[in-house]
Order: C-alpha cells, then structure tokens, then sequence
C-alpha cells in the first residue's frame, strides 16, 4: 500500500490531539508532510503550543509545524475554552514544548506543498476552522484542482448544532472560509457531527486504551477525561462524542463510515442560521452535489483502530 501524503490543519483541542497521534501511530499508510496551527478552540498561540506538545508525546519532534491564521476572515473571534479548557488541552500535566514551529507562514506551506507534489497525491485533513484552507485558495486559485482529496471535520444536518441549534463550531467560527472551501471544486469528505455523536468515549472503550499501559495513551486518557465532561452534562450521555479523529480514521479504515454524494451550502448572512451546513441529503434543490457527507460509522471499529494506533506510538 502506498503511504498517502497528507497536511493536517488543525485547532488542537483534545480530540485534534487523539487524531493527531492516530496519524503519527498510523506511519505505514499515512506520510505527514506538516502539521498547520490555525486558531479555533483557543487563540492561534494555543493551537501551535498544543500541536508542538502533541508531537513530542508521539516522540516525533522532527514533525513540521506551522503557524496560519490568527483569526477569521471576516469576522470576530470565537474560540471553545468552555469545552476545551484555557489551554486547549486541559486535562493532563504535560512540559512545554522545545521545539519550534517552522519560519514559513501555513498558508504558503500549503500553497508551495500542494504546487510541489505530483498534482492529485496530497489530501488535506481539517480538524478545525477552515481559514487556512480558504486563504490559500483565494491567494493560490490554482491549487484547488492538485489537492486529491479534503476530508474534514464539521457542520451537521439531522444532527444540528452544536455551539447554536444550527450551527456546528469549526463551520461556525469561519463561516465565509468554509463557503469558499465548498465552493472550490475540491473532492470534499465531510465528516459532520451526525457521524461524529455516534462516537462516543464510553467507559469501556476508554479502559481499553488505558490498558495499553503507554505514555501517550495515558496522558490521552486523562485528556479525554477532561474533554467529555461538557458533553456528559450537555447530552446526558455514557461519555462524549470524539469528533476529529473521525477524519484520521476514514484515511486508514473509509469502510467503517457510510454517506452519500450532496449539495452542501454553507449559511453566511442570516443571524440566526450563520455557520449551518444546508446539505441536501434528499436531493430536492436541484443543485450538483460538491461532497461526500458522511452519516454512518461502525462506532466499536472506529475505537478499536484507535486503540490499535495509539497501542504503536
């Protein structure tokens, strides 16, 4: 199998960070040619502290990280501290990082990788607001027909919202970003909250990854333990839903989701709606489908490839 070539762009975020090092555990399918900070979750000096710390807990501090976008394009600042803790990754005590991000600026990191590599062999896997993605679109049109794939982490149909009843976070943050992002004719996997609620840390699937008895997977333990707290109280439920490592896992393991091809359109200009995902699951607008939406995923396999790719760091 050949290892596919992929950018992470990324908030981290504790469930950022369990996606992060399911790709670092996954070395024979997945080659991470740079990991892209953007603010989200917490301010953009969180975002790239946080993606250092994940990487030397993997120990892989040659991994090259960069810093984009500091805020939204048009738009003020939302970030998830209520979620995600001060630090992003609240939960587990852990040293500051020693290595330092990468001089380059994301967005032309992005723009040179994706001019550079044979077109059509880099995917690009968003773990949180789409800014970076949209910003080197617009600086780079070009681009857009070289990227082989964009899966992503965001929006919700059936579902709803989840930071307003019809909003999802990473859509909401950028709303403008992810418009131009789904409009750029880029193969687009979307991996929506419908899919990402089936995934929740439930007791029994968390002792598993602690019985791996490693580093990682403690300090992973203890951050999801933090993590899933909001969303216990929120939804009532045996743990919480773990959200980003759904796009690592459809990379290694597509067979455990199930979806079809649609229409999304992202809501830019109505206050009550900004930031929802109108998919049009049912095929009734009459308009070209631009990606791939997820809506089912075998839950138990999801954790247990999970455990298995943390089990490796």
């Amino acid at each position: 199998m050949q290892r596919r070539k992929i950018i992470i762009d990324t908030d981290p975020g504790q469930d950022d960070a369990a996606a992060i090092m399911m790709a670092f555990g996954s070395p024979d399918e997945l080659d991470v040619l740079g990991l892209c900070a953007v603010a989200g979750n917490v301010p953009l000096s969180f975002t790239s502290r946080n993606l250092r710390i994940v990487c030397e807990l993997c120990g892989r501090p040659d991994a090259k990280v960069y810093e984009g976008a500091l805020k939204p394009l048009d738009r003020p600042q939302v970030t998830a501290e209520h979620v995600h803790g001060k630090t992003g990754l609240d939960g587990a005590e852990l040293p500051e990082p020693t290595m330092q991000p990468q001089s380059q600026n994301a967005i032309d990191f992005i723009i040179e990788t994706l001019r550079r590599e044979p077109e059509g062999t880099v995917t690009l896997c968003t773990l949180g607001p789409l800014t970076n993605i949209a910003t080197a679109l617009t600086k780079a049109p070009d681009i857009a027909g070289r990227v082989q794939e964009l899966v992503m982490m965001g929006g919700g149909f059936f579902e709803g919202g989840n930071i307003t009843p019809a909003a999802e976070f990473n859509i909401f943050v950028d709303p403008d970003a992810a418009k131009i992002v789904f409009g750029s004719g880029i193969p687009i996997v979307m991996m929506p909250l419908d899919v990402t609620h089936q995934l929740l840390t439930t007791k029994a699937r968390v002792s598993k990854i602690a019985a791996l008895g490693t580093r990682p997977a403690q300090v992973l333990v203890e951050w999801l333990a933090f993590f899933e707290r909001f969303d216990i109280e929120k939804y009532g439920s045996d743990g919480g839903p773990l959200h980003d490592p759904s796009v690592i896992a459809y990379l290694l393991k597509p067979q455990l989701f199930s979806g079809r091809d649609c229409n999304v359109e992202i809501e830019t200009t109505s206050e009550l709606t900004v930031g929802m995902t109108v998919v049009d699951w049912w095929r009734v607008s009459g308009r070209k489908p631009n990606a791939k939406v997820m809506r089912d995923v075998d839950a138990d396999g999801f954790f247990d490839l999970l455990a298995d790719r943390v089990g490796r760091l």
